[in-house]
């Protein structure tokens, strides 16, 4: 049992050492106070000065992580009652019994007792006499240690973070550890969810680290359909690994597992990393979700080598869902010298009167689907095929006429002289066109997002948007065949930028092809 009541920690590092020292700060305290334990930030303070001054910490981003690193620490000292002070000047709810603060190895113990001793009684009316202890942190105190230890997480492109994250698992337990390595619907809302590297290559990556780090452990890797996974049903666990991020998760798993009749989880927390190459838009931790930000615009796989594509102009198809933003990038690639084909307007050219596919839509759909003038009424027509066998028909007719269009198209663009042909299409990979171009190029954008796109430009219903997107392939479905991936979910500027990345590569590549 701790010896005192209720103490004053004195804490003088720069508030930005703070989350790093926290834990072990309260932990030592933890073992000398029982009651509230108040705390008195004062970064820079000498406290072996002749006459230390009590001031408040200056209030400022730095304080607020301190703040956070602080409460968070005192969670895991069962019990603690922290109280951080914001600004000396009265007498404390509970008269401190003892006071606190770290050693300095550079300064003499007893000029820092009685520092301690006169900032106390300056800025809290603390009696002249009260006891000062010196905490010393252990450089080589022991981690406590657990047979089992469980960790969960995405895992998506192994970083320094996550490599730090399971090498805090590994020192941490003795005999196994559980990974749950997020999958299915936990993964629906990530950022750019379809650049997520598949279960199976997570789950090998994770494996092959950890072996290698930490041979002697038994690995349990599961998929996690959802929050909690086995974490709320294996009774041999001791432990469960979280981050600043995950805590509240941690802490919803304990609940679960008393639900269950079952003993919580000790909640190790790990501080999370800074970024310092993070950019517009980015997270300023390292993030899988900055990473698969940074893949936009870069090459994903490589380019389709087929002997019937021509060596000149190089064909990039450009496709993406509705609402995607997919003709927002052929503008900007447009403007940086691309030959645009629009395939949206070649498939209104084929239904015209006299154009190549007008006869046979008619002899196939009757005389009912023309206007007046003669003309084709799509909408007409559209509610014949829409949702049914007949669509097939359809575009048996019209996609071929427009294939045929597209290549004349992409003659003229080589007469011309230019060098890359955009072919911009919705439905390129669904009329199997990717075997006209080089490389694919995807723009996507989240659901909701394109949803609510559709509703603001078309005038639907959510339910008629939603219909119509589903009504589409999906945006991984078309990643899976692309070459370089896009996304115009942030501000045009970004999009810009992704574009000028894209555009930067290709010509990259297209100067080594010229040299070899």
């Amino acid at each position: 049992m701790a010896p005192f009541a209720c103490g004053l920690l004195v804490l003088t590092a720069p508030l930005g050492a703070l989350p790093r020292r926290a834990a072990a700060a309260l932990a030592a305290a933890a073992g000398v106070v029982a009651g509230p334990l108040y705390v008195h930030l004062q970064p820079g303070l000498r406290l072996a000065a002749p006459d230390p001054r009590p001031a408040a910490p200056p209030a400022c981003p730095a304080l607020l992580r301190a703040l956070a690193a602080l409460y968070a620490a005192a969670a895991a000292q069962r019990g603690l009652d922290l109280r951080v002070l914001l600004g000396p000047g009265r007498r404390l709810a509970r008269q401190p019994c003892v006071l606190l603060a770290a050693a300095a190895a550079a300064e003499a113990p007893g000029p820092v007792r009685l520092g301690l001793q006169r900032l106390a009684a300056a800025a809290y009316g603390c009696p002249p006499r009260l006891p000062a202890v010196l905490l010393e942190e252990d450089p080589d105190a022991a981690l406590p240690d657990f047979a089992d230890v469980a960790v969960g997480g995405t895992f998506d492109r192994l970083h320094g973070a996550h490599r730090l994250l399971l090498s805090a698992c590994c020192l941490l337990a003795r005999r196994r550890l559980l990974a749950g390595v997020a999958d299915g619907d936990l993964l629906r809302h990530k950022l750019l969810t379809e650049l997520i590297e598949p279960y199976e290559l997570r789950a090998a990556k994770l494996r092959e680290f950890l072996e290698d780090v930490k041979p002697s452990l038994h690995y349990d890797i599961v998929p996690l359909v959802d929050p909690y996974g086995p974490s709320v049903t294996d009774p041999d666990l001791q432990c469960l690994v979280v981050s600043e991020e995950t805590r509240r998760g941690g802490e919803a798993v304990n609940k679960k597992r008393l639900e269950n009749g079952l003993p919580e989880l000790a909640l190790y927390e790990i501080l999370l990393m800074k970024d310092p190459e993070h950019s517009q838009n980015e997270e300023e931790k390292i993030s899988s979700s900055s990473l698969r930000q940074r893949l936009l615009g870069t090459l994903l796989r490589p380019p389709r080598q087929h002997p019937a594509l021509p060596s000149r102009p190089y064909v990039i198809g450009l496709t993406g869902g509705t609402g995607s933003g997919k003709t927002s990038i052929a503008k900007l690639l447009g403007h940086l010298g691309a030959f645009l084909i629009d395939a949206d307007k070649l498939g209104h050219a084929v239904y015209v009167p006299g154009g190549p596919a007008y006869e046979q839509v008619v002899a196939a759909f009757g005389a009912e689907i023309l206007n007046e003038d003669g003309t084709i009424n799509r909408k007409v027509l559209g509610a014949k095929v829409f949702g049914n066998q007949r669509l097939k028909s359809l575009t048996d007719i019209v996609w071929p006429e427009m294939a045929r269009m597209v290549k004349e198209q992409i003659g003229e663009a080589d007469a011309q002289g230019k060098a890359v042909c955009v072919l911009d299409a919705a439905v390129l990979l669904e009329a199997g066109w990717q075997d006209m171009v080089h490389e694919v190029w995807t723009a996507i954008i989240p659901e909701e997002e394109a949803v609510k796109r559709i509703m603001a430009r078309d005038g639907l219903s959510e339910e008629a948007a939603r219909s119509r997107l589903q009504s589409q392939m999906t945006n991984s479905q078309r990643v899976e065949q692309s070459q370089v991936v896009l996304c115009t979910l942030w501000e045009p500027d970004v999009t810009r930028k992704q574009v000028e990345k894209a555009w930067d590569l290709l010509q990259q590549r297209l100067s080594q092809e010229r040299s070899l």
